[in-house]
Formats: C-alpha cells, sequence, structure tokens
C-alpha cells in the first residue's frame, strides 16, 4: 500500500476545509433546506443573524447583520481560495484565524464546550498544518 504524500494531504486538507466553509455559507442562504429540516442548522439569513447576535451579545441586529456578512465574505474567498489552491498558505492562515476567531466567540458566549461540539479547533489546527505543507496537488500556485 502506497503511502499518502504531503501533496495528497495538502489537496486533502484543501479540498475539505473548502466544503466545510462553502457548506456553512450555504446553509445561511437557505441552500440545505428551511429552517427546521433535518441536518439544517440556520436555513436562512435571519437565522443566522440571530446566531450571531448570541455570538456577541454586545452587538445589536445591525451590527450582527454587518459581522455576520463579513464572516460570510471571508468564509466563501478563504473557501475558494482553498478549493483552487491559490495563495493557498495565506489562505489557510487566514481560514485558521477565522475558526479560532469563531471558536473564541462561541468559548466565550456560549460555553467552553461549544468549539469543540462544532469542531472549530480542529479545522484551525488543520488550516494550521496546511499552511505550514507547502505545494500541494492539483493546485493553481503550482502553475504561478
Amino acid at each position: 500500500m502506497k503511502n499518502i504524500t504531503l501533496l495528497e494531504a495538502g489537496l486533502i486538507l484543501r479540498i475539505v476545509l473548502g466544503i466545510t466553509m462553502l457548506s456553512a455559507a450555504a446553509d445561511r442562504f437557505g441552500l440545505w433546506g428551511a429552517p427546521g429540516t433535518n441536518g439544517v442548522v440556520w436555513g436562512n439569513w435571519e437565522n443566522f443573524v440571530a446566531y450571531t447576535q448570541t455570538l456577541n451579545p454586545f452587538a445589536n441586529t445591525a451590527t450582527a447583520e454587518i459581522l455576520g456578512g463579513i464572516a460570510t465574505f471571508f468564509e466563501i474567498l478563504l473557501s475558494l481560495l482553498l478549493l483552487f489552491g491559490f495563495k493557498t498558505r495565506i489562505a489557510a492562515l487566514g481560514t485558521s484565524f477565522l475558526m479560532l476567531l469563531f471558536a473564541l466567540a462561541m468559548a466565550i458566549s456560549v460555553s467552553i464546550k461549544a468549539p469543540f461540539d462544532y469542531s472549530v479547533l480542529t479545522s484551525a489546527a488543520a488550516a494550521l498544518l496546511l499552511a505550514n505543507i507547502g505545494k500541494t496537488s492539483f493546485a493553481v500556485d503550482n502553475r504561478i
């Protein structure tokens, strides 16, 4: 049996992290189904903004909308960069930073257990690992 290389491991990390964040963003726009559907966390933007307010209790609804919009923008941007393997190190470091911010907000506002339940710290660690792998298979970075 052939051992997996760092190039292949990096590709797997890029795909998994990218799809994970895109899936969360898709949920906010109801692409996985309506609120209350099995497996759907938010199901619409309003529910996501309410959750954003939970994580940021200082924020009124308008501020939560802005924070949620910023988080969603970066999740989608970083996901696409990771999936295409473009500026992978920067995208991976950004992903790790974003996940650590989510983990901190969850730990302070919900419970210390919440970031562990949702594997946010695992994603942050995976992104840090990816940032230090270097080249990965099937990446735009390899072409430029």
